[in-house]
């Protein structure tokens, strides 16, 4: 019998999204979305809600992809119409409709399908693990069952604005630098394959001899012209092999996180980011009534790097055999002292979540002035570098026209 259902699972027609159009019992005429196997199937499912079907449309099917942005975004208009008094199904259908992102639309209209047949709101979400983390469904499982559904929609989508704000930030940090390595080398790329082949010609035509610098910059001009195609085809074979292993490697990953918290620069910047992101997710899911223990699941994966996920998991495990959090965190070795004494603070004072939050938001704004910081120091930096690069370019270019000229005079 087991075996036969597993079958009739695997052969389950695929449901489909629906639009429709019709009229209630009262003859007011109604408009909305429904997901079923057919349209005689979705037909059936609306009559027995008192519908009489004008119009019925299979929805195209919509390609795309829901970012992190997209679901912070959602949060937010949820909790803010949750706790307007709008009815949770209305507002799935205000969100999606007003949906920028057809896939973000097509995602709210299949959760909210999904709570229409009876699920609730956290059953509902953790079908797309993709998009709703354990973190995202711990806390509306336990708004739901407090009752306080919409407060705690108002503390994610906080949390969840706060989280991606310091994610922008780092991201910024370093696409700052990469994006202008990589201007620098097309810049010098063009320079190389069509201007100095051009100064090569007129400088055959002078019959002296040149400056080394200018044979060197010649050199290696005749070299990018005559394998460009390889070092191009190079440079983009190393990038997508690394993403690719990356992305398929758990060591490699694992040595990544690790090794870019010993960054020269950088580094702080990566650990001040961690430990923000840790204590607002522990501040949050505390605040929420999640037990400790079970919080500190949820935290590891939250800080965003395998260093702080083990020692996390090394917490947890502490503090379930009944070591308190504060003793539990100075033995890893990952928290400065300030963390570790407000968090004694705040179980001595049974105001934990309160100083969670102030130490993340000291963090927070520890992680804007590095940013700043970091901003400045390249700036110059970076200067230097391009007008080093470039300007010995021309000088190297222009040695041979100053040395005829000195000849001539």
């Amino acid at each position: 019998m087991a075996t036969a259902g597993k079958a009739d699972a695997k052969q389950a027609p695929k449901e489909i999204n629906f639009s429709w159009e019709g009229k209630n019992k009262q003859g007011k005429v109604v408009r909305g979305d429904i997901r079923a196997a057919s349209e005689s199937v979705a037909n059936a499912a609306l009559r027995r809600q008192g519908i009489n079907v004008t119009k019925l449309k299979k929805q195209k099917s919509t390609s795309g992809k829901v970012s992190d942005k997209d679901i912070t975004l959602f949060s937010r208009q949820l909790a803010t119409m949750v706790k307007s008094g709008v009815p949770l199904l209305q507002s799935f259908d205000i969100v999606g409709k007003g949906a920028s992102n057809p896939a973000l639309a097509k995602l709210l209209f299949d959760i909210k399908a999904d709570v229409e047949t009876g699920s609730n709101l956290a059953t509902a979400f953790r079908k797309y693990p993709m998009y709703f983390d354990a973190l995202f469904c711990n806390l509306v499982e336990a708004g739901e069952q407090a009752g306080i559904l919409d407060s705690l929609l108002d503390r994610l989508a906080t949390y969840k604005e706060k989280t991606q704000a310091i994610k922008a930030k780092i991201k910024g940090a370093l696409f700052y630098p990469v994006s202008i390595i990589v201007v620098a080398f097309v810049i010098t790329a063009v320079i190389m394959i069509f201007v100095i082949p051009a100064f090569k010609g007129v400088f055959a035509s002078f019959g002296g001899e040149l400056p080394a610098p200018t044979l060197i910059v010649i050199a290696i001009s005749d070299y990018f012209t005559a394998n460009w195609y390889l070092i191009f085809g190079g440079i983009y074979a190393a990038i997508y092999g690394f993403s690719q292993a990356f992305k398929r490697s758990r060591a490699l990953q694992i040595a990544i996180d690790k090794y870019s918290l010993k960054l020269p620069v950088f580094g702080d910047l990566l650990v001040k980011s961690s430990i923000a992101r840790w204590t607002r997710t522990l501040s949050t899911m505390f605040a929420a009534g999640v037990p400790l223990v079970d919080a500190l699941e949820s935290v590891g994966g939250a800080a965003g790097n395998y260093v702080y996920e083990q020692g996390t998991l090394a917490i947890r495990n502490e503090v379930s055999t009944g070591s308190n959090l504060t003793s539990s965190m100075e033995a890893s070795g990952l928290f400065p002292t300030m963390v570790t004494q407000m968090v004694a603070i705040g179980e001595e004072s049974g105001q934990l979540d309160s100083m969670l939050g102030k130490t993340a938001d000291f963090y927070e704004a520890e992680v804007d002035d590095a940013v700043e910081a970091l901003s400045s120091l390249m700036e110059p930096m970076i200067m230097v570098f391009l007008g080093g690069l470039i300007g010995g370019l021309v000088v190297a270019m222009y040695l041979p026209i100053f040395k005829m000229g000195s000849v001539v005079g």
